[in-house]
């Protein structure tokens, strides 16, 4: 079995492919490069639901990045009522705050009176950023960090932004689907060409 490097994570997303665990409690992990791959939009695409759009206005949180990446990343870990089982485990922990201390994983964060109640992490290479998981302790809170990552790439000139797979949290954003060459294609493009997050 390949032991799980910061190098060996950076030279698979390059190349299209992540790891996942078949739950925390699993030291195991398995390798992915699904047939299509989910992609958030950063052009106009990217879509805003009027609802929280209208709860931003009245922000309650305070938002940052990269304060609190080990907070983030055990929070999307944690089991929770509405999700028994995740697929974060130890030795990926491990290895995205490694890659975090390199300047390669980076966090986004909502506080909301001193308190972290939501969050998001992923790696970032060249202009390609791929967005892992996220957790909100508080309504709205995950979805507001989805707003500012966007902003945040986009202001940062970032091409792609990965989300792997599609669910009903990420669908409102405008996320869409493309089929793994056309992933590929972009990827390469999207590495080779230098953005700091």
């Amino acid at each position: 079995m390949l032991t799980l490097t910061p190098d060996l994570m950076l030279r698979a997303y390059a190349n299209g492919i992540f790891p996942m665990a078949e739950d925390a409690d699993d030291d195991e992990l398995f390798w992915l490069d699904p047939p299509e791959r989910a992609i958030l939009p950063l052009d106009a695409q990217f879509h805003v639901p009027r609802s929280l759009a209208k709860f931003m206005r009245r922000m309650p949180f305070t938002i940052t990045t990269n304060q609190a990446f080990a907070q983030v990343i055990n929070g999307c870990a944690e089991k929770r009522p509405e999700r028994p089982e995740t697929w974060i485990n130890r030795t990926i922990i491990n290895t995205f705050t490694s890659l975090h201390q390199r300047g390669h994983a980076h966090s986004v964060e909502a506080w909301l009176k001193g308190e972290l109640v939501g969050g998001l992490y992923g790696v970032s290479i060249g202009s390609a950023f791929f967005a892992e998981s996220m957790f909100s302790r508080v309504s709205n809170a995950s979805r507001v960090c989805v707003v500012k990552l966007v902003e945040q790439l986009r202001d940062r000139h970032f091409q792609l932004c990965d989300v792997q797979f599609t669910n009903d949290h990420i669908l409102q954003f405008g996320v869409y689907e493309i089929s793994r060459a056309e992933y590929h294609t972009r990827l390469q493009q999207a590495c080779a060409t230098p953005a700091q997050f």
